[in-house]
């Protein structure tokens, strides 16, 4: 019976998205969260990634680039993140990713202030699959809704 609710839409192959959105509270000054999320060369002491360069050197500037890898030590992944938008006032990043396989990713991050001693951290993060991949992922039941007709 749903189906036929559903308005009659042709089959479109789209590249699959993936929205990641979590939030966290932290239990640090808005000011050390910020000083550490927007130092490119610090990521390798709290994410799994190992820095190789950072360009230009220094604090986030539009158009930096960190290069990096990540994965386990026998199989080093090499990734690489821009920075697009730098907005210190409003304690908001957002960067480009390039990840093994072709997937891209945009993350933005934000934080707000919950008291001097407490932020709150929201993370979102599209995933974008390659040309390549994005006709096995749709139709391997993969995503947000599976494509797969039931007879």
């Amino acid at each position: 019976m749903l189906d036929r609710l559903r308005p009659s839409v042709p089959d479109v192959v789209m590249p699959p998205t993936y929205l990641v959105c979590p939030t966290a509270v932290v239990e640090a000054p808005i000011e050390t969260v910020r000083q550490l999320l927007t130092n490119f060369a610090g990521w390798g002491d709290f994410y799994d990634v190992r820095v190789l360069s950072v360009e230009p050197p220094g604090p986030a500037v539009v158009g930096q680039r960190m290069r990096g890898e990540s994965g386990p030590r026998w199989l080093r992944l090499g990734i690489c993140f821009e920075h697009t938008l730098v907005d210190n006032t409003h304690h908001k990043l957002e960067f480009e990713g390039r990840l093994p396989l072709g997937l891209t990713v945009h993350e933005s991050l934000d934080c707000v202030p919950l008291d001097s001693q407490r932020c709150r951290v929201n993370y979102h993060c599209p995933l974008r699959f390659p040309r390549y991949l994005a006709g096995q992922v749709a139709t391997s039941g993969v995503g947000p809704r599976d494509r797969r007709r039931t007879g």
